[in-house]
């Protein structure tokens, strides 16, 4: 299923912003079943991935990073923080740029199998379920994929991923994700290498499934060729393929 393509060079760039939120609503001591109690509480870190321009935000680069002096590029959302099982996830196809089903799907699998490629077993399979619905409010027990319009300006996608994270690094774990592709902002969604002028589909999805994997944004100049780089616009297909760094993170991580 994996496919290389020829990168392109970006003068157009948006950035990815994470923030940490502990929900109100968040599992208590008692509710956590046996074994949990040293993993902290549930937490919600939420990526927003938008058209911003060139500057560094000025926490990029803070926490979560775990790096090897033989390989500065990558980034985990929180040391040790990944999938302990595989689940499935559901994908809502609908959406207002005619993209058909086939192609929605294709494109969120060829993201999967590209992490897979190099990490293992990390997802199971995609399931076409047209009633899924992002919601980063709750754990729900889904993980989902959607189109959708997105409140603040210029969104791209947004990416909530739910865990453990505060523990000792041998308790985090990772689960629970949903992922919103933006559909309220100029650009139109579809294949780039078909027409430049479109905001590339699978390789905002193979970038979004790297938060969902437990990989976090990268910021570093040297980076730029990364799939985690933080940057990214219409026209932009680097993303599809992981680079050196993403394979050293998503192995070190998995294995």
């Amino acid at each position: 299923m994996k496919k290389k393509l020829s990168s392109l060079v970006l003068f157009i760039v948006t950035f990815s912003v994470f923030t940490l939120v502990f929900p109100v609503n968040a599992q208590n001591d008692k509710e956590l079943p046996k074994g949990l109690e040293d993993k902290g509480p549930l937490t919600k870190v939420l990526f927003i991935h938008h058209k911003k321009g060139h500057a560094k935000p000025p926490w990029a680069g803070n926490g979560g990073n775990d790096k090897d002096k033989t390989s500065a590029c990558y980034q985990f959302l929180a040391k040790g923080a990944k999938w302990k099982s595989t689940e499935p996830y559901e994908v809502n196809p609908t959406n207002f740029d005619n993209l058909d089903e086939d192609f929605v799907m294709d494109a969120i699998a060829s993201g999967v199998n590209e992490w897979e490629t190099y990490g293992g077993d990390i997802f199971d399979d995609g399931i076409v379920n047209y009633d899924a619905q992002y919601d980063s409010s709750r754990v729900d027990g889904m993980n989902t994929v959607s189109f959708g319009k997105y409140p603040k300006e210029n969104v791209i996608a947004v990416t909530a991923v739910w865990g453990y994270f505060s523990g000792p690094p041998r308790t985090r774990e990772i689960v629970e994700w949903d992922m919103l592709f933006n559909e309220s902002s100029s650009w139109q969604w579809g294949d780039a290498t078909i027409n430049p002028g479109l905001m590339d589909l699978q390789n905002i999805a193979t970038h979004e499934l790297g938060h969902s994997a437990g990989m976090g944004d990268l910021y570093e100049s040297s980076c730029m060729e990364e799939t985690m780089y933080g940057y990214s616009n219409t026209n932009d297909i680097i993303k599809r393929d992981l680079n050196n760094g993403d394979i050293f993170g998503i192995q070190k991580l998995y294995h």
